[in-house]
């Protein structure tokens, strides 16, 4: 498996998915090994040959990286990327010497290169994972140089791939359309959630309220997850004046951080004594504000998954979000949660009023999301994605000859 971001080494959500599926690939008896971005220094490798050692079962090779001096910013993201991308390479290839894989699993676009060089050198199919597009994350619009180079590489990627995952329906619909790419090769395998630790905590939950000085009857909302425009936060700032008109001690909390928040901050202003900003969170403190809130609400413009959705479910916390992208394989509106026009801040108000007009009715939808929430479980993902492992490995076996 190869994935430039990996525990410690964490961005964003890839490294966590990463570290969740191998994992749990593992416990179902398969063998994994994870190479990824490693560091200048070799020493805490020297004593252990090739590998970082086993977390959690799984084998890591942690790439030796080269000392040139490319900093990871948005300016130098190919230039680094192409240098991380030499030392992936190596590391993988050297461990090719003393193990054959069945499959190699390419995670996005940032190791296209090293998984086509081990996929050709050493005749093995390559399933590659697309967590999100270029297009999609920028709204279609390619606008610069990067843009256009990030989205040729993972057309590069869609199409040299045996099999590609994408994480729900409205993916593979992108990437059918994005990249000209046939469906039969889109596998639809979601992500996953430990649901335990998001497990309702009341006692934190009252914690958190009597820490904010909310009264037991005052609303409170939760937004969890980055500040940039795709996410949509402008939208519930927006809806902010027409709920605070009907709850007058409605709070909302911002959890995340990004670089939109500056402009969503003064966006804020006219509601800033109704919004906590409370920065980025660990998941433990997320699930407090969780259990604590009355609706967490998700705005995205753009989502090709929605974790956080199934994260608020496992929380037992009613749900409203954006009908688009993978949310709405997680919300089936009108029975575990409600769905609005994205990029509406009057409809966001109105599924935001219902179920805070009618809590017992958020609180039923709420109860049947929790007990959906099994079918996302990491060991279900898992089982999907050897399935798809198994279909790779069958697809290159039993592919014609040539003239055949």
């Amino acid at each position: 498996m190869l994935s430039w971001e990996y525990p410690p080494n964490m961005v964003g959500g890839l490294g966590r998915h990463v570290d969740e599926l191998s994992r749990a690939l593992v416990a179902a008896g398969h063998e994994v090994r994870v190479v990824t971005h490693g560091t200048l220094d070799p020493s805490g490798l020297s004593d252990r040959g090739l590998t970082d050692g086993v977390r959690n079962g799984v084998i890591v090779h942690r790439a030796e990286q080269d000392p040139v001096n490319i900093s990871f910013a948005t300016e130098t993201l190919l230039s680094w990327s192409q240098a991380n991308e030499h030392s992936l390479t190596r590391t993988a290839l050297r461990a090719l010497g003393e193990w054959r894989p069945d499959v190699v699993h390419a995670h996005d676009w940032l190791v296209a290169q090293t998984a086509m060089t081990l996929s050709r050198t050493a005749a093995l199919p390559l399933v590659a994972t697309i967590h999100a597009t270029e297009a999609g994350r920028n709204m279609g619009w390619l606008a610069t140089e990067l843009n256009r180079g990030i989205h040729s590489i993972e057309r590069w990627l869609v199409h040299e791939a045996d099999r590609v995952i994408v994480c729900s329906e409205f993916m593979r619909e992108e990437l059918k359309q994005t990249f000209d790419v046939g469906g039969t090769r889109l596998d639809v395998v979601g992500n996953g959630i430990d649901p335990a630790p998001w497990g309702r905590d009341d006692k934190e939950a009252a914690a958190v309220r009597e820490r904010l000085g909310l009264e037991t009857d005052t609303p409170l909302l939760v937004y969890a997850g980055r500040l940039v425009h795709a996410k949509g936060v402008h939208t519930l700032l927006e809806a902010m004046p027409a709920l605070r008109e009907m709850y007058p001690g409605l709070r909302l909390v911002i959890a995340g951080t990004g670089p939109y928040e500056a402009d969503l901050r003064e966006f804020a202003a006219p509601c800033a004594d109704a919004v906590e900003w409370v920065g980025f969170l660990s998941d433990a403190e997320v699930a407090t504000y969780l259990w604590a809130a009355d609706v967490a609400i998700v705005p995205s413009l753009y989502e090709p998954f929605g974790l956080i959705a199934l994260e608020a479910a496992a929380a037992g916390t009613p749900l409203a979000v954006a009908d688009t992208g993978g949310l709405r394989d997680i919300v089936d509106d009108g029975r575990t949660g409600l769905r609005f026009i994205p990029d509406s801040a009057e409809q966001l108000a109105k599924a935001v009023h219902r179920l805070l007009e009618d809590p017992v009715q958020a609180r039923d939808m709420a109860a049947i999301a929790l007990a959906e929430i099994d079918a996302h479980t990491w060991d279900t993902v898992a089982s999907q994605t050897a399935a798809v492992y198994s279909a790779a490995v069958f697809d290159a076996t039993n592919e014609p000859s040539v003239g055949s």
